[in-house]
């Protein structure tokens, strides 16, 4: 790979610490309100204390939200843009979506944007956002999704009619920067419409809020400086001159809550919503008469003919600048020329366009996808010293145990309107894709969940602000050995040792916790609870059974299997290095042959996950007097088994007699567990040995069932609940009123389990992952010459290799444009698939129907989503991209 761009010269000066690009970046969040940040509740309902139509009056304590924004590290100063159509009830500042208790199917924003462009150190970055020119139909959206139950689709913006005819603005934001302190934001406006149509543009700088909480801080300010142009001062971010081009009216507030408006206080002075009563309703007074504020807007009014755009410029720069628009169209060519040579380089064998262009959109979400996160809890939990006292029952709610906890960090999140706060095992797969252009920052990233900050002191990594005690896979290790391999490679074969082991001793510290907290007879195996499978059984894990007792997890206990076999693979690297990591890795291989033995006996009954009859792995549910029930649903529970999987080379093994040593006479020594989960007696192709928890018999066996299209097997990839559960739901009877789990291929109808309880049947893009990568690795182990029927049924035999690949192109078909012309993921709306301006812009969502394909949940979720740009990348290598 090329490496000689301008944008590697850039992340190199970026990693030396000579110049800061990342200073500024796409670091706004997309929504603050709703989130539990916010909450200062006595009932901890986050959407309700602090709704949509708060947003634009009420002060944010800890963040700020904007429509196609950036700030900088620490969001003391933001830049965004509102918009007004002449028509709307509200000036456009933010993105407008349901809450959970409002949608069908949960939580879901209601707009039409897209993550076109960015480089890693945020020289360029493009965001496009479509504003209808009818009203925007609010009430219209509230009404109908609230009509519609979990088993009816979700009324859609396009379904409103408000882009009938192209009777709609294009809005293209893009910044590019001219150095780490000098950026400039471009805004072209398209009118797609038949007729002219009017519109009100207003770049907005602003700065965050961290003065009424203390009553103390000094304020930052804004002021006018002369037409156009405005200072912005602040006692830690200095002085920024801001250039707004043509002269239009600048307009100033201060970013302060309405009291006046939200509960009806005698209140003088300039609030935050003073630009929406200045634009929408004429209020002069509503902006200061001072030209000064903490919150300032550039207020344009364009009439745009049909089917012409008009072009805005702004700039924001540390130095004076005589003339700033001079050298701004030029600078902007040279930003994206070199975007376009640099994603050259990081594409180099991908010779596909279309996949290129999936790739690229997919890593610009994942560099706009990043948000500064601020959350103290001591401070949230007691209140600050300017404001009410929070309600007691704060003392003993929500988080309450994570006293520890305080964060302010650029955090990689999995969504910034639906997700707006990060969560364990999500960040571990965005770290994956974010390796691809920033493996700095994705080595960042898995190190700071483990920092003292954020990791309990007991070891549990935090889960998400809804509730950070919550349990999710323990993929950590994972994702931290794949993206030092990444990085590795990049970097001519030199591993980040630093990096690995400083993960490393805290993953120690985790993996006690797990094997404390979640193993409830000390048997190694695993409970765990939630584990991020909302809805894919019949009970709640994370809840108290109805039935009492406990449930032993076929899932949880795999997790900490592949965790085992993660930390000893860690630990064989680093021993390299140091020999007395060998001790530490052979702890976690017979740790892991502990997990493996006690999966096929977990009680005096005889009973293992494996269920021999079905040949398939179960939950177990054991009732307070010990009898033992397995729980038999088809799901990915039963198929997560697979990803426990290592295989170790023989030069490995020979750089580390101590270890292999050690190996040889623990099999020696218990021969009935070696020959349940190991191959260790029979070398493969090379010479490499494997450790499994499946031994050839049941690995054909699960992956009968998981590649039967009948069962597990889409056209788009792996399900997550067999299709056979659709003729034939498992039902479970508690206190003789039945319980059952039936095949739902999109959003699931069964919302007893909270959050959007979707997780009955769709295509889950890191699961499959995760099983690509499984097959894989048994691959390197058997060879072409191990060989299963694929797809089920067929009479077609196929290496494990050539499934995995199989598998990849079902899972990047989701995105690229078929035989058809069609992308399935964009669904079966004629505008999306075939409309010149809809048809190339790709979303990235949570997760895909388990038939058609098309995207469900949330809309923006490249976080995990993203892993598509490495499943290309690894076809591109393997050319196997037309």
């Amino acid at each position: 790979m090329k490496t000689s761009t301008a944008e590697h010269r850039r992340y190199r000066e970026l990693q030396s610490g000579l110049t800061p690009w990342q200073l500024w970046g796409p670091y706004l969040s997309e929504r603050q309100w709703g989130t539990v940040r916010e909450d200062y509740s006595a009932d901890g309902a986050a959407w309700d204390y602090f709704p949509h139509d708060h947003a634009r009056s009420r002060a944010y304590r800890w963040g700020e939200d904007g429509l196609a924004g950036i700030s900088d590290h620490q969001q003391r100063l933001c830049l965004s843009l509102a918009l007004w159509n002449g028509k709307d009830p509200i000036l456009k500042e933010r993105l407008f979506g349901l809450t959970n208790g409002e949608g069908n199917h949960g939580e879901d924003v209601k707009e039409l944007y897209y993550y076109l462009d960015a480089t890693p150190t945020h020289s360029y970055l493009k965001f496009l956002y479509k504003y209808p020119q009818a009203a925007y139909p609010y009430t219209r959206l509230l009404e109908q999704n609230r009509q519609r139950g979990a088993g009816q689709p979700e009324f859609e913006l396009l379904d409103s009619g408000v882009f009938d005819n192209d009777r709609y603005f294009d809005v293209l934001v893009e910044y590019a920067k001219a150095d780490p302190r000098d950026l400039l934001m471009r805004i072209t406006l398209h009118n797609r419409g038949p007729e002219a149509a009017s519109l009100h543009v207003l770049p907005q700088l602003w700065f965050r809020n961290t003065w009424s909480w203390t009553g103390n801080t000094e304020r930052p300010y804004i002021e006018s400086a002369g037409e156009g142009k405005a200072l912005a001062r602040h006692r830690q971010l200095g002085g920024y001159h801001w250039y707004a081009e043509g002269a239009p009216t600048l307009l100033f507030t201060e970013n302060d809550t309405n009291t006046r408006r939200l509960y009806g206080a005698e209140a003088a002075g300039h609030f935050k919503d003073a630009f929406h009563e200045f634009v929408i309703n004429g209020r002069q007074d509503a902006v200061s008469p001072l030209g000064r504020g903490s919150k300032a807007a550039a207020h344009y009014t364009l009439d745009i003919p049909a089917g012409e755009s008009r072009v805005l410029r702004v700039r924001l720069s540390r130095e004076i600048l005589p003339a700033p628009f001079a050298d701004f169209d030029k600078i902007f060519t040279r930003r994206s020329k070199e975007a376009d040579q640099y994603f050259d380089a990081i594409q180099e064998g991908i010779s596909d366009a279309d996949a290129r262009l999936v790739q690229r959109q997919a890593l610009a979400g994942m560099i706009w996808s990043k948000q500064y996160y601020h959350f103290d809890i001591p401070q949230w939990i007691k209140g600050d010293p300017a404001m009410p006292a929070p309600p007691k029952q704060r003392r003993h709610g929500r988080n309450h145990e994570w006293q520890h906890l305080n964060n302010a960090d650029i955090i990689s999140m999995p969504d910034k309107w639906e997700y707006p706060w990060y969560a364990a095992w999500d960040l571990a797969f965005q770290c994956l894709p974010l390796a691809l252009v920033d493996p700095v920052f994705a080595k960042q990233q898995l190190v700071l969940l483990t920092r003292e900050w954020y990791m309990h002191p007991n070891g549990q990594l935090p889960a998400y602000e809804w509730a950070f005690g919550d349990v999710n896979p323990p993929v950590h290790a994972w994702a931290t050995w794949e993206v030092y391999r990444m990085d590795r490679e990049q970097n001519g074969g030199k591993g980040d040792l630093a990096f690995l082991e400083r993960v490393f001793h805290k993953l120690m510290l985790n993996f006690t916790w797990w094997v404390n907290r979640k193993d409830a007879e000390g048997r190694n195996v695993f409970q765990g609870g939630f584990l991020g499978l909302d809805n894919i059984g019949v009970f709640d894990r994370s809840a108290p059974l109805p039935t009492g007792g406990h449930i032993d997890q076929a899932d949880g206990t795999s997790w900490m299997a592949m965790y085992a076999l993660n930390l000893m693979r860690i630990a064989l690297e680093l021993a390299q290095h140091n020999p007395v990591y060998e001790d530490i890795a052979t702890k976690y291989f017979e740790h892991f042959l502990y997990i493996a033995a006690a999966m096929n006996n977990i009680g005096d009954q005889g009973i293992g996950l494996w269920d021999e009859d079905d040949k398939f792995f179960y939950d177990v549910l054991r009732s307070p007097s010990g009898e033992m029930m397995p729980l038999k649903v088809r799901s990915i529970v039963g198929l997560i088994p697979l990803c426990a999987v290592e295989v170790l080379e023989p030069e490995l093994l020979d750089r580390l007699p101590g270890f292999k040593l050690r190996l040889s006479w623990f099999l020696k020594y218990n021969p009935d567990i070696a020959a349940l989960v190991s191959r260790w007696e029979e070398p493969g192709r090379g010479e490499r040995r494997l450790l499994s928890l499946l031994r050839g018999y049941r690995m054909k066996h699960l992956l009968r069932r998981m590649l039967d299209g009948a069962e597990f097997l889409s056209a788009h990839g792996v399900r997550a609940l067999s299709r056979a559960h659709l003729d034939e739901p498992y039902v479970f009877c508690c206190e003789d009123i039945p319980m059952s789990v039936k095949y739902q291929p999109g959003e699931s109808e069964t919302g007893v389990f909270g959050g959007n309880s979707n997780w009955r049947g769709p295509v889950w893009m890191p699961i499959n992952y995760l099983l690509i990568d499984a097959l894989n690795r048994f691959h390197s182990y058997y060879g072409d010459d191990f060989r299963v029927e694929y797809p089920t049924g067929s009479g077609r035999q196929c290496s494990l290799k050539e499934i995995a690949d199989d598998l990849s192109r079902r899972l990047t078909g989701l995105f690229l444009r078929n035989t058809e012309g069609i992308r399935p993921a964009l669904g079966a709306n004629e505008k999306c698939q075939n409309d010149p301006h809809f048809r190339d812009h790709l979303l990235f969502h949570e997760y895909f129907h388990g038939d058609d394909g098309h995207g469900l949940g949330a809309s923006h979720q490249t976080g995990w989503s993203g892993l598509v740009a490495n499943l290309i990348r690894a076809a591109g290598r393997n050319g196997e991209m037309p």
